[in-house]
């Protein structure tokens, strides 16, 4: 028995030992981080919570906070969407509902760089495909990315496209799962297909929907690349733009200031995971199992 219990140790080491060097370990550090004051050639001093005193008295803090949230709220509705996109494609008789799954979920497979420059092009307030299209039935298309008052919305956009073919694929598997009794039994007692739907389906897959809420808000508030890429540094509408992560990336590695950006890091940690615990915490109310 011993043997057995040292032969499994042994298999989880590998990934024991990855995960404490490059996730634990930098999380921790991250942590000490943020009580301290760096210098600009390096050197740290530790200064309590002088960071997050500060970051909670700058305007830019909380307006990159709000830029995040919007974002994030935004791109939760993907989640309606990719219900309604897969009750489609699993509709019983449609022909190659399997390439249909692939074709929508290939955005999740792209890079997220090339991602951006695709959708920069696209929204190009001069030559861009977007504007294009407009200017054929007569209307002036605006700098969808440049402008502040339409870039938070051109993010939202590109984010909810992105997320919606690996959103399409799990809620499909979840709807293969449901047993099909269930929806003889609903049209037995006279329901039609969209009270199946709303009675048999959505009931049913609450805890597939449960799970996409969650890693679609956590992926959303980590957002960097979109706006450091599609957006860029020198843009006029990046106060509209710029996310939690991005202010971390300025203060740690530009302003070489790691103990806010640390303080940034932990911030943003603790909204995280205080969303996630609300999250479960209502999982009682929206997960159905019988």
């Amino acid at each position: 028995m011993r043997g057995h219990t040292l032969w499994g140790y042994l298999m989880i080491a590998p990934l024991g030992i990855g995960l404490v060097i490059f996730y634990l370990g930098p999380a921790v550090q991250t942590f000490v981080y943020s009580f301290s004051e760096w210098g600009a050639f390096g050197g740290q001093t530790f200064n309590g919570l002088e960071n997050y005193r500060n970051l909670f008295g700058d305007a830019e803090f909380v307006r990159t906070m709000w830029n995040s949230v919007i974002y994030t709220a935004g791109v939760i509705l993907s989640i309606p969407i990719s219900i309604a996109i897969a009750a489609i494609v699993n509709r019983p008789g449609l022909r190659a509902a399997g390439l249909y799954q692939t074709l929508y979920f290939i955005p999740m497979v792209t890079m997220p760089v090339a991602v951006a420059i695709m959708w920069r092009w696209i929204y190009n307030g001069d030559y861009g495909i977007l504007n294009s299209a407009l200017a054929l039935v007569g209307i002036d298309g605006p700098h969808w990315i440049t402008d502040p008052d339409t870039v938070r919305f051109a993010m939202v956009i590109v984010g909810i496209w992105s997320v919606i073919g690996y959103n399409v694929v799990i809620l499909s598997a979840g709807m293969k799962g449901i047993p099909a009794e269930l929806y003889e039994a609903a049209e037995l007692d006279g329901a039609g297909p969209f009270r199946r739907f709303r009675s048999v389906t959505l009931p049913l897959l609450s805890p597939t929907t449960f799970f996409l809420l969650v890693i679609t808000t956590m992926r959303a508030l980590q957002v960097f690349d979109l706006v450091f890429i599609m957006i860029g540094r020198i843009n006029p509408a990046l106060p509209q733009a710029k996310t939690v992560v991005f202010l971390f990336f300025e203060q740690a590695f530009q302003e070489n200031d790691r103990g806010s950006g640390a303080a940034v890091a932990v911030l943003l940690f603790v909204v995280i995971m205080a969303l996630t615990l609300v999250q479960f915490s209502l999982q009682k109310r929206m997960v159905h199992y019988e």
